[in-house]
């Protein structure tokens, strides 16, 4: 059979109608193509924003990531002068504390000698005393200063 162009061949004088079919289904994958092609451009566009989004968000955590070392660092160097100086402050504190032992048992030692020095100038004193006049001056005195007295005078002044 030869081809002829009148398209007799198909059945029923239908020609038309399978044309018809035939461009709408053509159309219709033009379409679909059209609407595949504009739906992947604006999926690609969305994509792109937020790849964008993305690269901003890296950008603001890296700067963010700095600054935040930046005020740990100048934290922990605050944080090691403070250490530094409230040791210092402690020796300094340590030292003085054992410069007032030193001079607060110099002092004791001092004071001993003094009150040694005062009970053998009050026993001369009583010593060289009549004993009545000794006894008055004794009685107004406190008990403890009067025993300390009468040990340290010699037996024979004592009775």
């Amino acid at each position: 059979m030869r081809w002829h162009c009148n398209y007799t061949h198909f059945k029923g004088g239908r020609t038309r109608e399978y044309i018809f079919i035939w461009f709408l289904v053509i159309s219709l994958g033009q379409a679909q193509t059209a609407d595949c092609t504009k739906i992947f451009q604006e999926r690609k566009e969305e994509l792109r924003q937020e790849v964008e989004q993305v690269d901003e968000a890296k950008q603001s955590l890296g700067a963010l990531r700095v600054a935040s070392n930046a005020l740990f660092e100048r934290q922990e160097k605050a944080l090691d002068e403070k250490r530094s100086e409230l040791e210092a402050y402690e020796r300094q504190l340590a030292e003085q504390e054992e410069a007032i032992k030193v001079k607060l048992e110099e002092n004791k030692r001092i004071l001993g000698l003094i009150n040694e020095a005062k009970e053998n100038r009050s026993v001369e004193i009583y010593a060289k005393m009549c004993n009545n006049a000794a006894a008055k001056i004794l009685e107004s005195m406190d008990p403890k200063e009067v025993v300390g007295i009468f040990f340290a005078l010699f037996p024979k002044k004592v009775s």
